[in-house]
């Protein structure tokens, strides 16, 4: 049996399979980063076939469950039953579209999240973000962020958690690369994601559970503080320190 699907800085991962698809692709990646069996069927089509990741490759296999995702993101309905609003897929894939595919099984079970815009933040308040992003982002729970240019967000990344604490790493679904995402850089408006600069909306875990949602004792994720998400008025307080081929969204 092949071993669990896993991203470390400087590997590489699938790459998003159409120019409109990078947040499908983030949150298939997102998915097999959490649910072994459909990671071996994807990645080495292994173990039972999953419905909505036919192919008889890898690219294949992914292609065909961003399509799948795609047409839950962007369609009327969510995960759970309710109403959505459409997005046209030429467009890429909406953050509420996303920010539902997460919560229903691209991360561990009972992990909620939240839509936060960023584009407007000063340098300061990016540097609280990025640090508040540290606590929250833990194995099994990423983020996803979108970046753009000044005017329009144009891509989306997966974020994850660094190989040290106060650490984080992306994947970029336009290369399939696994890249640092550095505090300055994020806070300067200075990443090079995708080709892309300016931070725009993070998708970020709470730090908190669903009601009822069990997780066995045995899991190997670790628990994020709990502490609750500042606010903006706290961000923008919080001290300065630290160190540290484009596509659609």
């Amino acid at each position: 049996m092949s071993a669990p699907f896993r991203l470390t800085t400087g590997s590489s991962g699938p790459r998003q399979q159409s120019p409109t698809t990078c947040g499908s692709a983030c949150a298939t990646v997102a998915r097999m980063l959490v649910d072994a069996p459909f990671a071996r069927w994807v990645v080495h089509g292994e173990g039972h076939p999953v419905p909505g990741a036919e192919g008889s490759t890898q690219a294949e296999r992914f292609a065909s469950w961003e399509r799948t995702v795609q047409a839950r993101t962007n369609g009327w309905a969510t995960p759970g039953g309710g109403l959505a609003m459409a997005w046209p897929r030429a467009l890429g894939t909406p953050p509420w579209g996303l920010k539902h595919e997460l919560e229903h099984g691209s991360s561990r079970v009972g992990t909620r999240y939240r839509l936060v815009s960023v584009r407007g933040h000063s340098q300061e308040s990016l540097r609280a973000r990025y640090r508040r992003l540290t606590d929250l982002v833990v194995d099994g729970e990423p983020a996803a962020l979108y970046v753009g240019n000044t005017l329009l967000p144009r891509h989306i990344v997966l974020v994850v958690p660094g190989a040290r604490p106060g650490e984080l790493m992306v994947y970029e679904p336009s290369s399939g690369r696994v890249l640092a995402l550095a505090e300055d850089a994020f806070a300067r408006r200075r990443l090079d994601l995708g080709g892309w600069p300016v931070p725009w909306i993070l998708i970020q875990p709470t730090g908190h559970r669903r009601a009822g949602a069990g997780v066995p004792a045995t899991a190997p994720w670790r628990v994020p503080q709990l502490s609750p998400d500042p606010t903006p008025e706290a961000l923008r307080r919080a001290p300065v320190g630290g160190t540290l081929s484009s596509s659609s969204a």
